[in-house]
């Protein structure tokens, strides 16, 4: 019998899974998990999770600057 470790979610998890449900995508990980996914669909959620962390280091460096 083997426990899974429990795993911490990232930062990337988070908007992985937020941008999938913004993207409509969520029924269909359900059904098939990540791996189901077209590379069209996974290129789409990572490209759109690299733009949300850009304009998040974005805000931060504006805050540091005040």
């Amino acid at each position: 019998m083997s426990k899974k470790k429990k795993k911490i979610e990232t930062l990337e998890d988070k908007l992985k899974y937020e941008i999938a449900e913004e993207l409509g995508l969520m029924e269909k990980i359900k059904e098939v998990g990540w791996g189901g996914l077209t590379a069209k669909e996974s290129g789409r959620i990572g490209g759109l999770i690299t733009v949300k962390k850009r304009e998040m280091a974005k805000k931060e460096a504006l805050k540091d600057k005040e």
